[in-house]
Order: structure tokens, then C-alpha cells, then sequence
């Protein structure tokens, strides 16, 4: 640093300067291109990214083919031409029948209702439902070997009070009718009080009624299923009434049975049991289960069959399998059926009373020998006829008076509101 200090002035700026040319020349930029351009890499799509269908379960989407047929029951239909119609041979129906002896719907069907056919891809009956409204379906299925099952479904839904009441104008149908129950419920509270009263000659006008009607409904639709719990008219000189207790049958408010108690069997003597209720029975071949909806009576051909109780004749029928049949609907919940009979004593809509002869019994249909198929239904399920809570006795007994008194107070004071 002295010896610079000590040079000329000449010779510093002449050093001085050549340090900024130098210092210059090194900060220079170079001449260089630069590219914005992205630089294409070939990558191997399949090898980074997995295969998604391989590694991610898509789920099974089964939508069911449409049925072969799908069709309105109309006036004049009949089982053979809806097979037809459906392009199913008349072997195939007889099998479809043979199925149908365990809950004889196919001879239930009314217009209106629907039936549908479903085939496989051999061309052969797969499926057939039958449709009666939003509470009560048949399916028939077949099975590997030809054969068919069937599947009875009931479904319970909502059930929701209605309170229909109003003064005598005129006749009790006309005024019931104007109050809005229709003809048969108007039938059913006319045939409970019967014996009570006498609806032509008792009733004056001014005089009052009520009825606490059960409706049921399937996803807010009605099925048309509708039940009486309670009944109440009030005249000038006396007020008469009627409701059902949960054994099914009707009472007055006292516990008095406004029916005759039902017979345990609608026969006039003892018979053999030759078989009993079982709806676990295996189908000694096909080791699949085939229920024996009834009780079976060794009955000789001929002998007198009675309605074990009041109720109105809903079906008189020849079935392949049933043989001739009948089907009696009794006033508390209660259905009944007799197969293979000989000969008929009653006729569809008719009203029979207890002990009525309603047929004699035979070895009609596919029997294998002469009996009595005496089958016992509470809410459209069949059950025991022999072990079902049947009404012997006219008054309620003690234990269960103080509930019926309890349901009868709930019902009046929901009549009353209504």
C-alpha cells in the first residue's frame, strides 16, 4: 500500500482503470440461449399407473330382465289362455298348480289384478308373480329338477284409524253410506249386530252411529284392507255397540259374545287325525321343505262337513290338486278351507252359520285317499287348527275382561273425539 501511494498520479489512474475493464470483462453475460419449451419424456402410463379395474372391486349391478308377460287380469281370462299368452306349455301349468295346492291363489284372481311371466335362457317358466295389491303377492319359482316353490307374501304395512259417524236419515245403509263406508263394510256392521238389533224396524231418525274403522296402507297407498274395531249406535230408548278384542272376535261392552263360539273341527263326530299341521314337512324325494298347511280327518267319502262358525262363503272351487274346495271368511280375521271334497252344500256369497252343512267330504284332486284337508287362517297365515286361540265360550273370562274394558274406554273416547 506505500509503494502505491508513492506512484505518480498518471500511473494510479492508469491502474485504477485497467482493474474495471478486468472486473467488467469477468460480470459480462456470455451469449447463451435459453429455452422455455418444455423437454418431451416418453413415460410408461400402464407401468406407473395401476390398472383400476384390476385393483378396485366395481360392484355386481343386476337388473332383473323384463317379464315375458306382464298382463291385467280382465273378464273371461282364464289360467290356460294366460300360459298361452305367455308362450308356457300346459305341462309346465299343471306344475305350477302342483305348487299352488299350498296356498290356492291362482283361483283368487280377480280383474284388475296382475300377473307376470319370466323365462330363462332355455325358454323355460322361471318366474311367476301374481299381484293382488300393495299388502299381498304369490311368487312361483322354479327349481333345478321342473319343480316349483311358492312364496305367499304378506306385508303387515301402516294400519291408521278412521272414524266414519253421523244421525239416521232414512235407512242405516243409506245414512252409513252417505257417511262414507262403503257397501261390504256397511254388511259386516249390519251382520254384528244382528242378533242386538233390528236395523229396519229399531232405528228412527235423529238416531246416531259410529264406527272405528282400521284402514291399512302400503308407502302411504291404500291396499283395500280394511277391519271393524268398534261400533256404537245410539237410539231413543237404548245404545247398542260391538268391539274386537285381540282374539279377533267382537264383544259388547259387558264381554259378551255377540257370535256362537267356534268349534274346534267342522265335523259332527270324532275322526282319526291322519295328519297333522307341520309347516317344517320335507318333501320325502326332493328333501325340500313342503308345508302341510292344515289337519287331514279320516273321513269316509261322503261324510257331512260343517262351518265351524258364522261367515260368508268366499270361494267354491275345482282345483288339479285341491280337488273341490271351499273357502268360508269368518267375521274375526279367521279364513277356512276344506279340500277334496265330493260334493258341494253352499254356493260363493253365501252366509252360513256355526254347524251349517256346508259339504261332504270325498278323494277329489291329487288325494291319496278319502279325508278331510281342513286348513284354519288368522290374518291370511295359516296356522294349527288344532292349537288355535278359538273362542269356546260366550263371556270372556275374568283375567282378560279388565282388558278388553280397557281397550273398550280407549275406543269410545277416539269415537267420541270423531
Amino acid at each position: 500500500m506505500a509503494r502505491l501511494s508513492n506512484l505518480p498520479n498518471f500511473h494510479k489512474k492508469v491502474l485504477m482503470a485497467s482493474t474495471l475493464l478486468v472486473g467488467a470483462a469477468l460480470l459480462w453475460p456470455t451469449p447463451q440461449e435459453f429455452s422455455v419449451q418444455r423437454i418431451p419424456v416418453a413415460l410408461d402410463l400402464e407401468t406407473l399407473i395401476p390398472d383400476l379395474n384390476d385393483s378396485v372391486p366395481q360392484a355386481d349391478i343386476y337388473e332383473e330382465p323384463a317379464p315375458i308377460l306382464n298382463h291385467v287380469i280382465q273378464e273371461g281370462d282364464t289360467l290356460s289362455k294366460l300360459f298361452e299368452m305367455a308362450g308356457i306349455d300346459q305341462k309346465t301349468m299343471y306344475k305350477v298348480l302342483e305348487a299352488d295346492l299350498e296356498v290356492l291363489a291362482l283361483d283368487t284372481l280377480l280383474p284388475g289384478n296382475t300377473i307376470q311371466f319370466w323365462d330363462d335362457e332355455a325358454g323355460n317358466l322361471a318366474k311367476m308373480e301374481l299381484y293382488f295389491n300393495p299388502a299381498h303377492q304369490v311368487v312361483f319359482t322354479r327349481f333345478d329338477d321342473g319343480t316349483f316353490g311358492v312364496e305367499d307374501i304378506n306385508i303387515e304395512g301402516i294400519w291408521q284409524n278412521r272414524i266414519i259417524g253421523g244421525e239416521i236419515n232414512g235407512s242405516f245403509y243409506l245414512s252409513a253410506k252417505a257417511a262414507g263406508l262403503s257397501a261390504a263394510e256397511i254388511a259386516k256392521v249390519e251382520n254384528l249386530l244382528k242378533t242386538k238389533l233390528n236395523f229396519a224396524r229399531e232405528l228412527r231418525a235423529g238416531d246416531t252411529f259410529s264406527v272405528l274403522m282400521n284402514d291399512q296402507f302400503i308407502e302411504g297407498v291404500s291396499t283395500g284392507n280394511t277391519n271393524v274395531e268398534g261400533v256404537e249406535i245410539h237410539t231413543g230408548r237404548r245404545n247398542i255397540s260391538a268391539f274386537q278384542f285381540s282374539d279377533g272376535n267382537y264383544y259388547d261392552e259387558k264381554g259378551q259374545s255377540l257370535a256362537p263360539a267356534f268349534q274346534r273341527i267342522p265335523l259332527n263326530k270324532n275322526y282319526r287325525l291322519s295328519s297333522r299341521f307341520n309347516p317344517k314337512r320335507k318333501h320325502p324325494i326332493t328333501g325340500r321343505v313342503r308345508p302341510h298347511n292344515g289337519a287331514d280327518f279320516a273321513t269316509p267319502v261322503g261324510t257331512p262337513v260343517v262351518a265351524p262358525g258364522d261367515g260368508v262363503v268366499t270361494l267354491v272351487a275345482n282345483h288339479a290338486f285341491a280337488g273341490k274346495y271351499v273357502v268360508i271368511e269368518h267375521d274375526n280375521k279367521v279364513k277356512t278351507r276344506y279340500l277334496h271334497l265330493s260334493r258341494f252344500k253352499v254356493r260363493k256369497g253365501q252366509r252360513v252359520k256355526r254347524g251349517q252343512l256346508i259339504a261332504l267330504s270325498g278323494n277329489t284332486g291329487a288325494s291319496t285317499g278319502p279325508h278331510l284337508h281342513y286348513e284354519f287362517h288368522v290374518n291370511g297365515r295359516p296356522i294349527d287348527p288344532m292349537k288355535a286361540n278359538i273362542t269356546e265360550a260366550k263371556t270372556l273370562p275374568k283375567q282378560k275382561l279388565s282388558e278388553f274394558q280397557s281397550i273398550v274406554r280407549s275406543r269410545k273416547m277416539m269415537m267420541e273425539l270423531g
